[in-house]
């Protein structure tokens, strides 16, 4: 079995967000999709890792921002490199408009946004399906949307050569974390993008 053949899916990029407590925050997913129109729903897995799921659990409610090809490598970094459970993603951050569900949608690098509300979860073990009814939603632009593999090819930087130190790590192939080290446990998930160890290449540092 080639497990490679996963690459060929195609998936969009979205900041996920949402709010509680007066409190707003957002991630970086690659899975949501229209599932019925009549009426309207869309699904989204979430990483339980996020704290932005654990807020969707307690509140049933999310917006979806469709990242487009004009969005900018700060906007992953900012919502995908970092957790709100120990920053607040939105301050010192212009790019964005409060929706009529109370919940921010990021203005910056996107083309559309949706407003749902959950009817059912799944549990996916590392994952929750969220499957919701879409409240609200609004086209931004006429930019293209963002894919997984624009993404690699036109928005995330590539990395920079440097003289080998003599040194081994393991960079994610997904969003560039380097973990150092001869071995990488098998068991190791990003702390950016929360990807798993198969999603890491060996290199010298």
């Amino acid at each position: 079995m080639n497990d490679k053949a996963m690459f060929s899916l195609t998936y969009g990029l979205f900041v996920l967000s949402a709010r509680e407590n007066g409190i707003d925050n957002g991630c970086i997913i690659n899975t949501a999709m229209q599932v019925t129109a009549q009426p309207n729903r869309i699904s989204i897995a979430v990483n339980k890792a996020n704290h932005t799921h654990d807020m969707i659990m307690h509140t049933g409610m999310f917006n979806v921002s469709i990242l487009s090809e004009k969005a900018v490598f700060d906007t992953f970094k900012r919502f995908g490199f970092q957790s709100g459970k120990d920053v607040n993603k939105f301050d010192g951050y212009d790019g964005w408009k409060r929706a009529s569900n109370g919940i921010a949608y990021i203005t910056e690098g996107t083309n559309a946004w949706i407003g749902a509300k959950v009817e059912q979860t799944v549990d996916l073990g590392t994952h929750t399906l969220f499957i919701a009814s879409v409240e609200d939603m609004d086209v931004l632009s006429n930019d293209p949307s963002a894919t997984y593999a624009y993404y690699h090819a036109s928005i995330k930087p590539k990395p920079q050569e440097t003289k080998p130190s003599g040194k081994v790590g393991w960079r994610c192939k997904i969003c560039g974390y380097v973990y150092e080290g001869e071995e990488l446990p098998s068991d190791f998930v990003c702390p950016w993008c929360k990807h798993p160890a198969s999603d890491f290449e060996k290199i010298e540092l």
